[in-house]
């Protein structure tokens, strides 16, 4: 009997041994936490620099980039006329494999002077070149831009469409030149709240996402293309490719508002 219950005793935990190694073996692994950084505090622009064409890097002019509500806010209240003053706010930091998420509307009226493209429209500009190199009559730094546009109330307008200022990229495998490719996205009129998110791997591959829905695709970003500044050393450097740099949002003449700023490194 006594040999009996060891016996029982033995198979009791082998069972429990093999039971506990299998629901292990199949258990599935906790997801890993994604870790979110906020670029932006809701609260001022810390961490944030203007350069605004015809005015040096730090020079907030007219107050075009204020924060008011806890919204990151492109404001034309200070101004008579826009006057070329195209701007754009830059991260203090470059990065180069990341995700990039927030949500954007645009607002009221295009201020007097704006050019008739430039309605509703903006962008966040990505692998930008530091903004320290930008020249004081320079309207764009060389980059990728994810062009930002709302709808009119009439026509059909794309947003997370590609616009390449001083840059090429690769579409569908074949090297495109033309400063703009469309989305596939749907319009959006009013001053309805969009979300974009964007990842960017390297100098491989960028995808555009509107509303959760992947709108754009492309790859090999490399420098090419005209610049308004500095021509002669940025021919030198055609074809090089683009792995990373400063993340911007832009100032084109339409008030616009951003929120939920956030980044999240690969």
């Amino acid at each position: 009997m006594k040999n009996l219950n060891q016996i029982l005793a033995i198979t009791v935990l082998l069972f429990t041994f093999y039971c506990c190694k299998e629901n292990k073996e199949n258990s599935i692994e906790p997801t890993k936490k994604e870790t979110w950084i906020k670029l932006f505090n809701g609260k001022n622009l810390e961490g944030w620099t203007p350069k605004i064409n015809g005015h040096k890097l730090g020079d907030n002019y007219k107050n075009t980039f204020i924060v008011e509500d806890d919204v990151l806010k492109v404001s034309y209240k200070n101004y008579d006329s826009f006057n070329n003053a195209f701007g754009h706010l830059f991260y203090k930091k470059p990065y180069s494999n990341y995700k990039f998420r927030m949500d954007y509307r645009f607002t009221g009226e295009q201020v007097l002077g704006g050019k008739p493209w430039a309605f509703k429209n903006s962008g966040v500009m990505i692998h930008c070149e530091d903004p320290k190199n930008m020249g004081l009559q320079q309207n764009f730094p060389v980059s990728i831009e994810v062009q930002l546009l709302g709808g009119n109330d009439t026509d059909a307008r794309s947003t997370g469409n590609l616009c390449t200022p001083g840059t090429h990229v690769f579409y569908k495998d074949s090297l495109v030149t033309e400063h703009i490719i469309q989305s596939s996205s749907k319009t959006f009129h009013g001053e309805q709240w969009v979300n974009l998110e964007i990842e960017v791997r390297n100098d491989s591959i960028i995808k555009h996402f509107i509303n959760g829905e992947n709108v754009l695709s492309y790859t090999k970003p490399h420098i090419g293309g005209a610049v308004n500044y500095n021509q002669d050393i940025w021919k030198l450097k055609e074809n090089q490719p683009l792995k990373g740099g400063y993340i911007s949002l832009q100032s084109e003449s339409h008030p616009i508002e951003f929120k939920n700023i956030e980044l999240l490194e690969l």
